[in-house]
């Protein structure tokens, strides 16, 4: 069994695109298996709407994808539902519409300009009438966690010493510490993103596939077969060793 993951696209419609590309390559020498999406489908990236197109098209297509939530679109929908409700894993001082956070960016792809310049009831009124009612149920709708294989599949981790029925959804779209520093076993591989790298890293007990698209570095596509993985590259596989 071989199982396909793809890292954080922050609103990159084109790096989307030839990651699944690499899959489908593999796919062509290794036989089918199921991709698992990671979360942070929008904001930074130019085209925020292209994604949700492109993931929406390819599910309704029949394609085996799973697409999970990351803070960053449950923020997206946090915002077209109550925009004035705080965002609990979201310091006080920032809202979605920082433009450290993106949420502008994904705004203009749907045509709503200048969105972190102008009174917030203008810029909510607006996306309201701009997002489509489709996109607003698929990003409200994603799952936060998916288990396959020997793997379990979130956006940014789980709490340490929480059975895994019992994790909230702020911290399986938000945690760092303290799960980034356990260095125990998880019992299943921890398969995320969330937490930017240089590249895709193994930690044996978890594997990061955050390699920075929103940053302006690549958006890592990999193969998981058991606790192993490669990343996907032009070439063909590159097994990826556990990081100490």
């Amino acid at each position: 069994m071989h199982l396909y993951a793809i890292g954080d696209i922050h609103g990159h419609l084109s790096l989307l695109q030839a990651a699944h590309d690499l899959i489908a390559a593999d796919m062509a020498r290794h036989g089918p298996g199921q991709v698992i999406h990671l979360g942070d489908l929008v904001d930074r990236g130019p085209d925020s709407r292209g994604v949700i197109d492109f993931l929406i098209r390819g599910l309704a297509e029949g394609r085996d994808w799973v697409v999970l939530k990351g803070n960053h679109d449950r923020m997206f929908t946090r915002f077209l539902n109550a925009p004035w409700e705080p965002e609990p894993g979201l310091r006080a001082e920032l809202s979605w519409l920082h433009p450290r956070l993106g949420g502008p960016d994904t705004l203009r792809s749907y045509g709503v300009a200048n969105a972190g310049d102008r009174p917030l009831d203008k810029v909510h009124a607006e996306a309201l009438q701009a997002v489509p009612e489709a996109h607003a149920a698929f990003l409200a709708a994603r799952p936060t966690l998916h288990q396959a294989g020997e793997a379990v599949f979130v956006h940014a981790g789980i709490r340490p010493g929480v059975a895994l029925a019992d994790q909230t959804e702020t911290d399986l779209v938000w945690i760092r510490d303290p799960f980034l520093t356990e260095t125990a076993s998880f019992g299943p591989l921890v398969v995320h993103g969330h937490t930017a790298l240089d590249a895709a890293t193994h930690y044996g007990n978890r594997l990061n596939l955050d390699s920075g698209a929103a940053y302006g570095g690549p958006l890592s596509a990999v193969v998981i077969e058991g606790r192993e993985a490669a990343l996907l590259t032009p070439q063909g596989r590159q097994r990826l060793e556990i990081s100490r």
